[in-house]
């Protein structure tokens, strides 16, 4: 049985004269729902986690699971490249009543691939909560191999993967090897509609931010079998997913939110807000994908 599918928002964690903005934060969970998103993450990457405290973070993760009140799945980001420190934050997610836990592979120190086994091994073995690996060379170098993760996968508590590595036979070679309930979620907004013709389940979304109702119709047309408005949508979302990432991300993720009055385009040091370009092409992105702002 697949726990975790469809549209899957990585939330930007709004911000405001330095501090988190509770009220946009909390507005912007209940738009989520409302637009048919399938599940959220806080204080992932595009939440930008690097740069909040653990007391934010811890706190940022029990609120959203606060607002959603079990309406839809909250995934947690809580991986470090310290194992005891994701522990930590791991059990804190738990403690809160988090649906699951996303772990990115250690960044930084570069672990042999039995060192990234014994990393996830020891946050699962810490903790009854289902986990999502995150595997993203680009921004952690390292980069788990299959073999790795089919061993993973016969832990009881890790029961997927976030992939971002744009890599489209992954899905279907990890489907083969470990089997059709490992969920597998794609980590690219560009790459989540062929992701699911290779097995996948769905896609934890930087685009779904601001296209929400898009992003989750996709999902959904695709489950039904409407191709006509699956391709419709694709071909739709295909440069917001890209023009996101036009200067560093979430800034220009950011913009798009503060354009439709989500919340300001306020991030934190040493990420910037988006130059004058991606300001442009995020523009003509929300524009390409209907979206009025």
């Amino acid at each position: 049985m697949i726990m975790f599918r469809g549209s899957i928002t990585a939330l930007i964690t709004p911000f405001k004269n330095g501090d988190i903005d509770w009220k946009a934060f909390d507005n912007l969970i209940e738009w989520q729902i409302e637009n048919g998103t399938h599940g959220l993450v806080p204080c992932g990457t595009t939440g930008e986690s690097p740069t909040l405290t653990h007391d934010e973070h811890m706190a940022i993760v029990k609120r959203c699971v606060d607002v959603v009140k079990q309406r839809i799945p909250v995934i947690a980001g809580s991986g470090s490249n310290s194992t005891k420190e994701a522990i930590d934050l791991t059990i804190s997610a738990k403690e809160a009543g988090a649906d699951g836990a996303l772990i990115v592979t250690p960044y930084y120190n570069k672990p042999s691939q039995d060192g990234m086994y014994a990393h996830f091994k020891a946050i699962q073995d810490s903790c009854d909560l289902p986990i999502i690996l995150y595997n993203i060379p680009g921004r952690s170098v390292v980069d788990m191999n299959l073999a790795t993760m089919t061993k993973l996968a016969k832990l009881p508590n890790i029961v997927g993967v976030k992939d971002a590595t744009s890599d489209l036979i992954r899905p279907l070679e990890t489907r083969l090897e470990i089997g059709p309930d490992f969920c597998q979620l794609s980590g690219d907004d560009p790459t989540a509609a062929a992701f699911l013709a290779q097995g996948g389940h769905g896609v934890i979304s930087v685009a779904a931010n601001v296209a929400p109702k898009q992003c989750a119709d996709m999902q959904d047309a695709w489950v039904s079998g409407d191709m006509k408005t699956f391709i419709s949508l694709r071909d739709a979302l295909m440069p917001l997913g890209r023009d996101l990432f036009s200067d560093t991300s979430p800034g220009p993720t950011k913009y798009a939110a503060s354009l439709l009055g989500l919340c300001s385009e306020e991030v934190r040091l040493p990420v910037l807000p988006p130059n004058d370009a991606a300001k442009e092409k995020v523009k003509a992105a929300l524009k390409h994908a209907g979206i009025e702002f």
